[in-house]
């Protein structure tokens, strides 16, 4: 009682006339209880988006995976192995969001606008987070400053493909009859990493061919199945299936040195000298995102590329896993960036 008669005389019901019977005194007491309470209550609901906005309780909805390039493709398939056990890691589902198209500009861009909130989350590759910038005059994404790295998954190298029937059965032998035909044969490209190793073929083998855009690998490797398309260069995760299948008929890995996941390929360059085009894939978030939910992606990155199941697969699609992690992606990024953009030059690759 004496602690109301304090509020009343200084606080919020200081007004109120002293006259007051009873029962309006007693009604006082409870609305002021009832203000007490609501405060009380605002309070805790400020802390609590405070918490939100910090990245607390995170993550307590499903998880929106955006991947650049078509279901099919290599960082579909890195994107499902993986996701498939961080979700378990997280307590949330994964939902993966294809979003082909301009060499991943278009699913980039939309994941760099995307709030930083750990709900979306980006495959960011070779392609997206360091060749688009020297391959396009205006890109609407900034490889470093909007994104947060997250973890790389893999490292690997892209085959050159050719429908089995081809007449010739080695790189020398190709090289040979597509210099007979100048112009003649057709290659279909879709990444920063087929682009350039079309660029190297051409000046070290010295072919000239005519180069048919595509939205994604597997599409261009289809239409070599079906004799649409003359050869490709693609991912492993697609080529080294097909090869294996008897579909496709693989002359050499784009890598300086051939890869032990496929120790009988040879590697482009043992034909071409200094033939070299290594590609690359992992994880990143909006710049901005809360520590806490990159710290949580990250602990579920690393639970993913130490599980043996997932790297037998990825290693099963001629994928090397090269985990790193968020202070060393970013690292890894800027440098990829630099070395992609000399490669694009010296390759004669002009800006679209």
């Amino acid at each position: 009682m004496k602690t109301y008669d304090k509020a009343v005389s200084g606080g919020p019901l200081a007004g109120l006339p002293k006259v007051l019977g009873a029962q309006a005194q007693a009604t006082s007491r409870v609305l002021f209880s009832w203000m007490l309470l609501v405060l009380g209550l605002c309070f805790e609901l400020n802390t609590c988006a405070q918490n939100l906005a910090q990245g607390g309780n995170y993550p307590s909805k499903p998880i929106r995976f955006i991947v650049p390039f078509p279901a099919g493709s290599a960082p579909d398939a890195i994107a499902r192995i993986v996701g498939q056990h961080m979700q378990v890691t997280l307590g949330q589902p994964m939902l993966i969001d294809n979003k082909p198209g301009a060499q991943g500009a278009i699913a980039a861009t939309e994941a760099s606008k995307a709030p930083a909130d750990g709900y979306t989350i980006f495959g960011g590759n070779n392609t997206t987070l360091a060749a688009n910038a020297s391959l396009y005059k205006k890109l609407n994404y900034d490889p470093i400053k909007d994104f947060t790295p997250i973890a790389r998954f893999i490292t690997a190298s892209l085959t050159l493909v050719v429908k089995s029937d081809f007449p010739a059965q080695n790189t020398k032998d190709f090289l040979s009859l597509v210099r007979s035909k100048k112009g003649a044969y057709t290659v279909g490209y879709a990444s920063a990493g087929m682009q350039v190793a079309l660029a190297e073929l051409k000046a070290l083998g010295n072919v000239d061919v005519l180069e048919v855009p595509y939205k994604g690998v597997p599409q261009a490797v289809n239409d070599v199945l079906g004799g649409q398309l003359t050869f490709t260069f693609a991912d492993n995760a697609v080529a080294f299936t097909q090869i294996r299948g008897g579909k496709l008929k693989g002359f050499g890995v784009t890598s300086g040195a051939r890869t032990p996941l496929m120790p009988d390929m040879p590697s482009l360059a043992e034909e071409m000298p200094g033939f070299d085009v290594s590609v690359w894939s992992g994880l990143v978030v909006p710049a901005g995102s809360p520590k806490e939910v990159v710290d949580k992606l990250w602990d579920a990155s690393q639970k993913a590329m130490a599980s043996n199941d997932v790297t037998s697969k990825l290693m099963n699609l001629g994928l090397d896993p090269a985990v790193m992690g968020p202070e060393e992606f970013g690292k890894f990024i800027v440098a990829e960036k630099a070395k992609w953009a000399r490669q694009i030059k010296q390759a004669g690759i002009q800006p679209e």
